[in-house]
């Protein structure tokens, strides 16, 4: 009985030695758990900068990478040329019509009456082709009026006439102002002797049409050369202007006659 008793007491030792041994190995996980992770050291603290604004900067537009000065910038130079070209065209009509008005100033004489142009003081005169769709010109809204650029030249200076076409109408028009058109005489006082003619010994017969704008003037002139003419090229002509009273005359059909007298100096 009693080897019994020890032999048990044996078996609860073991049993008891068995469930709570292995105290230095720690237990085994059960099946199926996860190893805990272990704890991460913070690095160090960054020394730089710290960016607090949200990304994407300021707002713009989405195609705008720089806030919209590129485009500021792009307007403000589109109006500065802008006002360059206001100012160049304005230049270049200037220069247009005093190149216009020198040219105009054709010598006619012997020849006949130069082909003219624009007045380098009023609108520039321009041409259009004979099947222009222009409706002529008439009386009833056009005006014209001759004049020279002075009234006493010295011997060895001889006018320029200028034809300048007023224009009050809405709507613009054509006015033939050819050589046999437009017939500019010159005669001499007193006696209103025959001296030169723009229809003696024209270059062209043919039509010359310029524009006369609405509400607007337009003019045309031709420099005499001081020299004599006789119709159809005749004989006598070329002879230099003698010293004396003048009488320029310019007849054109539907406007009547326009006069300018001027003089001419022997010295």
């Amino acid at each position: 009985m009693s080897a019994a008793v020890v032999v048990i007491a044996a078996l609860v030792v073991w049993a008891v030695t068995r469930g709570g041994g292995g105290g230095g190995k720690g237990t085994s996980a059960p099946s199926g758990s996860h190893t805990p992770v272990g704890t991460i050291t913070a690095g160090p603290t960054p020394s730089g900068t710290h960016i607090s604004g949200r990304p994407g900067g300021r707002d713009t537009d989405p195609g705008d990478t720089d806030g919209g000065n590129s485009a500021g910038a792009t307007a403000g130079s589109a109006g500065t040329a802008g006002d360059t070209a206001g100012s160049g065209d304005g230049t270049a009509g200037s220069g247009d019509g005093t190149a216009a008005g020198s040219s105009a100033g054709t010598d006619a004489g012997t020849g006949g009456g130069g082909s003219g142009g624009a007045d380098g003081t009023g609108g520039t005169a321009v041409q259009v082709p004979a099947g222009s769709p222009l409706p002529n010109c008439t009386s009833a809204t056009v005006t014209l009026a001759l004049t020279t650029d002075q009234n006493q030249y010295p011997a060895g200076q001889y006018p320029a006439f200028t034809l300048r076409a007023t224009n009050s109408g809405a709507a613009d028009c054509k006015l033939d102002v050819g050589a046999v058109s437009a017939v500019l005489d010159v005669t001499k006082d007193p006696d209103n002797s025959h001296v030169w003619s723009s229809a003696d010994c024209p270059p062209s017969k043919s039509p010359y049409l310029i524009r006369i704008p609405a509400h607007s003037s337009a003019a045309h002139t031709v420099r005499w050369n001081g020299r004599t003419s006789s119709p159809e090229c005749a004989s006598p002509k070329g002879a230099p202007a003698t010293a004396g009273n003048y009488l320029a005359q310019v007849t054109v059909p539907g406007f009547g006659v326009k006069q300018r007298s001027f003089s001419l100096s022997a010295s």
